[in-house]
This record gives structure tokens, C-alpha cells and sequence, in this order.
């Protein structure tokens, strides 16, 4: 049977058709890892392990010499998300009430559910379609953009409430395994070979793992809003981001579309945020559903926008001519 070949032919389906699965599972069967438990358990909702393993396989693949380029490029995807979401965030505000929209299509919508919404990247997603296109350096970005997840960087964001703080703690738990990989890939180039195979067989892994975090029934929690929500993100955010990534980084854009999506963390934002500051709490409830929902939409839509992309450009290369006074040499 030809089953990686066929799930090949999908858009980034080694990533979509295992978090699918993941998420028909916690759907339908929402006790299924507590029920067995052990290592069944742990391949259902190890999140977080295997992702470790995947940051720092990766990690092992990148090359010191190309971090100026790295850097780059995590620096202005990070900082055109965030700047990004801020900025919606300022217009939005403009025109929201504080208590968010009461009434008609955008019933729930606030600027808690707009900034947290747009300010998340999913980075393991990122991560997967980086390594699924063997863009190893670009992959390498996700040191960077991994603190958008969660809600530290959504209280920066908003600044008001001047109860937060980026915790160190947090920046360094996900950036050690990263660095740790680059360390013993660049003393030995047999580790950095052993470790780079392991990355593409650990993507269906993640995926599945982080699919069990989503539920369809919250796509009918937040209707046909968190859709259009989810929508809006992968073409504003990806679209910036696109723009960011060739003009400031020097890539192809690629990267930034990839770099589109919500965080499944950003689900936690919301009442995050409403511990806080206790005038989130009437909005706390309605942007966690719209969040939840843009998470599932974006995780289906940036693999295949991303790969659109890629495609696009690559066939642009393809019809482009080489320069007139290129030497060929046969």
C-alpha cells in the first residue's frame, strides 16, 4: 500500500491528515488517552515531549555560519506579527466597545479576541511545514517566533495593564533545546545527519499529538465568525508577514506565510489575560471560542496556502530567463 504517498499528495498532509485525525479523535472520543493511559496516553497528549525532541532535531540541522540569516529572519517575522496584531489592535479599538459586539455577524467579536487572535504564531505548525519544504535555515526563525506563544506576549501587546511581564524563564525553556541541537550539530556533522533524518518522521507525530488539543464542536461554538476570523488571519497576517519576509528579511515570503497561523496556546489567552485585568472578563469567554476556532481554521489553511505559495514562486523561477550576460557552461 502507498499510504505516505497518498497522504503526500495533500497540501502539507503529513501535517493536515494527522492533526485531522487527532482532532476527529478528541472529538469523538475525548477520553480516549485517559482511558488507556501509558504509552498510548502519552502518544495521544505528549504535546510538549515530542515537541522537544522535534526543536531540537531541528536545532541539530542548522549551521552557525547561517545565523545572521536566522536571526533576520526570526526578528522580522516576530516583530511583524506583533507589530502587526498591535496595530489592529490600536484601529480596532477605535470602534469596539470594551464589552465587544453585543449583536448581528460579529456577536462576540472584541479586541481581546483581534490582538490574541492575530499575535499568536503556531510554531511547531511552522516548524513542520519548514522542515516538510527542506528549508532548514528558515526553520531556524522558530527560536524567535516560539515567544509569541501564549499569553505573555499578548499582555506586551497590549500594554495596558502593566501586570505582565515576559518571563525569562519561559524564553529560555524553548530556546535551550534549539541551542542544544546546534551545539552538537556543529561539533559533529555525524550528529547534525542522525538527528536531521529524525525530523521528518517526528512531523505526523507532533501533529497528531497537537490535533488532540482541537475539538470540531468548537467550530460550531463560535459559527461562522471564528471561521471568517480564522480566514482573515492566514490573508491579513500572511499576507504582511509575506510582504516582511522579502523586502526586510531578503527571502522569498514563503516563510512568512507559513507564520500565518494562531497559536494552539492562544486558546488560553483570554482568561489569562482576565485574571489580570479583571475588564477582560465579560469578553473572556467569546474570544476563547473565536480563538479556538481560528487555531483549527489556520492550521488547515496555512499548510495550504504556504505550499500555494511555494509553488507559485517556484514556477516563476522556473519561466524566469537567466540574465543576458549569465556565462553557461556546459
Amino acid at each position: 500500500m502507498k499510504i505516505k504517498a497518498t497522504i503526500e499528495r495533500v497540501p502539507g498532509g503529513m501535517m493536515i491528515i494527522p492533526l485531522f485525525l487527532g482532532a476527529a479523535l478528541n472529538t469523538f472520543a475525548p477520553g480516549t488517552a485517559e482511558f488507556f493511559g501509558g504509552f498510548t496516553g502519552a502518544l495521544i497528549t505528549g504535546t510538549l515531549p515530542i515537541l522537544g525532541v522535534f526543536i531540537f532535531c531541528v536545532g541539530a540541522t542548522i549551521d552557525f555560519r547561517s545565523s545572521g540569516y536566522i536571526a533576520r529572519k526570526g526578528i522580522t517575522l516576530l516583530l511583524g506579527k506583533v507589530g502587526f496584531a498591535a496595530l489592529l489592535g490600536v484601529i480596532a479599538a477605535q470602534f469596539i466597545p470594551d464589552e465587544g459586539i453585543q449583536s448581528g455577524f460579529f456577536a462576540g467579536l472584541s479586541v481581546l479576541a483581534i490582538v490574541a487572535v492575530m499575535n499568536e504564531t503556531n510554531g511547531g505548525l511552522y516548524l513542520a511545514l519548514m522542515n516538510h519544504m527542506e528549508r532548514k535555515e528558515d526553520a531556524g526563525a522558530f527560536a524567535f517566533i516560539s515567544t509569541e506563544s501564549g499569553p505573555f506576549m499578548t499582555m506586551v501587546t497590549f500594554g495596558v495593564t502593566g501586570l505582565a511581564a515576559f518571563p525569562w524563564e519561559t524564553l529560555a525553556a524553548t530556546v535551550i533545546p534549539f541551542l542544544l541541537g546546534c551545539i552538537l550539530g556543529n561539533l559533529d556533522h555525524d550528529l547534525r545527519d542522525l538527528f536531521s533524518k529524525v525530523v521528518p518522521a517526528i512531523i505526523p507525530f507532533f501533529a497528531f499529538s497537537l490535533g488532540n488539543t482541537l475539538n470540531f464542536g468548537m467550530l460550531i461554538q463560535s459559527g461562522l465568525l471564528g471561521i471568517f476570523i480564522g480566514v482573515s488571519v492566514v490573508i491579513l497576517s500572511g499576507g504582511s508577514l509575506f510582504l516582511l519576509d522579502r523586502f526586510v528579511a531578503r527571502g522569498d515570503g514563503v516563510a512568512g506565510v507559513a507564520a500565518s497561523s494562531t497559536a494552539g496556546a492562544a486558546v488560553a489567552v483570554p482568561y489569562a489575560l482576565a485574571e489580570a485585568n479583571a475588564s477582560f472578563a465579560p469578553v473572556a469567554e467569546s474570544a476563547t471560542a473565536i480563538i479556538a476556532t481560528s487555531v483549527i481554521v489556520t492550521s488547515l489553511l496555512t499548510p495550504l496556502a504556504t505550499v500555494w505559495v511555494d509553488k507559485k514562486i517556484n514556477e516563476k523561477k522556473r519561466k524566469t530567463p537567466p540574465p543576458k550576460n549569465q556565462m553557461t557552461i556546459n
